[in-house]
This record gives structure tokens, sequence and C-alpha cells, in this order.
């Protein structure tokens, strides 16, 4: 991900202590930095901050990357200056309050069989809960879509119940299998691809998350998506597998009524 390390830096505006850090990257974009943890709160201020940018249509501004904690805005140098946009962001992120972007509304099947839960019973001990209940907790959960990073289609997900945040794994895996999905330092996460990985793997969705060849939007999921896991038995994951690949589901059979 792209944002400033936080370190400090003359340059940077000054800013009130409960706005963001104003901080450059390069000659053509600031990054406006809310904290340095990972906090789902931080995140929703990502999150409205976005939405007022893109609301405003400020003259120059070519691209918004939102983290979990920054909001980085590339623009022209040659069509807007620099501190004039500056001062334009630090009073978009001091305005009051918005309701966060609605996002669209995903439900997804998950299947936490062995086969596909390998860190399952481990994570369970690890937070002191049944393994039943870690799946129950997670698919109880609303999740929301920080950013999309590490990999094409790879969504951090927030909101994941307090019982469930641990640290990653000790030792990483040199090949995660790709649908995995995984928690580790609060968040949970979908892999995409095959790849290495060191999150905790407690199940595995049957369905792509991005289509390299979709002519729109490659990627499922974007920030502000909201996401429910429903809990499938190894049958229905197959099933689901085989639907999908014989060209019988879409992916908007797996958003909730509402945005279907």
């Amino acid at each position: 991900m792209s944002h400033a390390d936080g370190s400090a830096d003359p340059s940077a505006i000054t800013s009130p202590p409960t706005s963001p850090r104003l901080l450059p990257l390069g000659d053509a974009a600031w990054t406006l930095e809310f904290g340095r943890r990972l906090d789902p709160a931080l995140a929703e201020q990502v999150a409205r901050l976005a939405a007022r940018v893109r609301a405003a249509q400020l003259p120059g501004v070519v691209d918004l990357v939102p983290t979990l904690r920054s909001l980085t805005v590339h623009f022209e140098p040659e069509a807007v200056e620099a501190e004039a946009l500056g001062a334009q962001l630090l009073a978009l992120a001091g305005a009051p309050g918005a309701d966060l972007p609605a996002g669209r509304h995903w439900r997804l099947p998950l299947c936490a069989e062995p086969v596909f839960a390998p860190d399952l019973a481990e994570l369970a001990e690890r937070v002191g809960l049944r393994p039943e209940a870690v799946i129950d907790g997670l698919c109880r959960a609303v999740l929301r879509v920080g950013l999309i990073g590490f990999m094409p289609g790879f969504p951090y997900l927030i909101g994941l119940p307090q019982a469930l945040h641990l640290p990653r794994r000790a030792t990483p895996r040199t090949r995660v299998p790709a649908g995995s999905v995984a928690l580790a330092a609060g968040l949970c996460g979908v892999y995409p691809w095959d790849s290495p990985g060191g999150w905790w793997l407690v199940g595995h969705l049957p369905l792509p998350l991005f289509e390299a060849d979709h002519p729109q939007a490659p990627a499922w999921l974007a920030a502000g998506d909201r996401l429910s896991w429903q809990p499938v038995d190894a049958a229905a994951h197959a099933a689901l597998a085989a639907d999908w690949a014989a060209g019988r589901l879409r992916r908007e059979d797996f958003l909730m009524p509402e945005d279907a």
C-alpha cells in the first residue's frame, strides 16, 4: 500500500489535533493520515473523507487510494496548486460528520470443514472458544471492506468480533490456497490467488473474488462494501464450485436483495 510512513516531515501542513496529518507523497499526491493503528473507527473516517472528496469533484484530482488508516489523493500538478488542494482536503476532513457510503452487501458461502480450515482448532483454543463458536461469531458479524490490497481482489475486512482478534501465525505458510478465508490482527481476509501467507486459515470460499476477464470490475468487492458469511457444508461447497464453473451462477447472485 502506498502511504506515508508517519515520520516527521517539515513540509507537512500542520492541522488541528483532531484532524488527519496531511503529508506529501512526491509532488503529485497528498496522504491524509488519521492514525497509526488498525482501528475500525479510523477506517470509517477514511471512508467518509473519500466519499466527500469524490462528491466535491475537486479539479485536478485523478485518483483516491484508501487504506485502513489513511487516504492518498493523487492529482495533476499542472491542473491544481498543491498547497491549495491540501487546504481543501483538510477542510473536507474537518467538515461535519456524514453517513458512511452504503456500498453493496454481499452474502458469501463459507465452508469450515477441516480440510478447508487447517488452523481453526488451534485458533479456537488460543481464543478460548469452541471451533463452532468461532465460525458462528464470524458468520454473525457484518464485516466491512476497509480496502483492497496485497494482491488483486484481496479484501481487508474490518468489524471482526473482539473475541476473534489474535496476531498472525508465528510461521507463515509458503502456499495458501486460493479462496482461503483467514483471520489475523483483528482482520478477516480472502486469498483470491495461491500465495504465501501468515494468517489463520478458518474456511474456504468456493467462488472467485477476482475475474481477470471481467470487462468492468474484475474485483467483486470494493472499499465500503459489506460482507456477511453464510456457513455451508462440504457438499454445498462442491455444488457451488461446480455451478460457478458451469456458468450457472453470477456474482450478482450473492448480493443481498436490496443490492441485487
